[in-house]
């Protein structure tokens, strides 16, 4: 892989990890949590498979839909698979 794809490449899959667990612990579909967010479902799938980069207002709509701090959504919350 190149340098350049690995920059944020750790901070991306705790987003992901993140978003994943606190969508599945809230029983929210993607396509549910896609609508909240005015964003498409497949670029929730793509976030939550750390293949998106996210914007900083993103982030901060994702938190706000799931009902959690910035900071939290972006703190590792436990060990991820990766």
């Amino acid at each position: 892989m190149a340098a350049g794809k690995q920059t944020g490449l750790q901070e991306r899959r705790i987003l992901a990890e993140n978003v994943r667990s606190l969508r599945r612990e809230r029983n929210i579909s993607q396509e549910a949590l896609a609508e909240i967010c005015d964003l498409h479902r497949t670029y929730i799938g793509a976030v939550e498979r750390a293949e998106r980069n996210v914007s900083l207002s993103t982030v901060a709509t994702l938190a706000m839909a799931l009902r959690v701090t910035v900071p939290e959504l972006l703190t590792q919350r436990g060990e991820t698979p990766w």
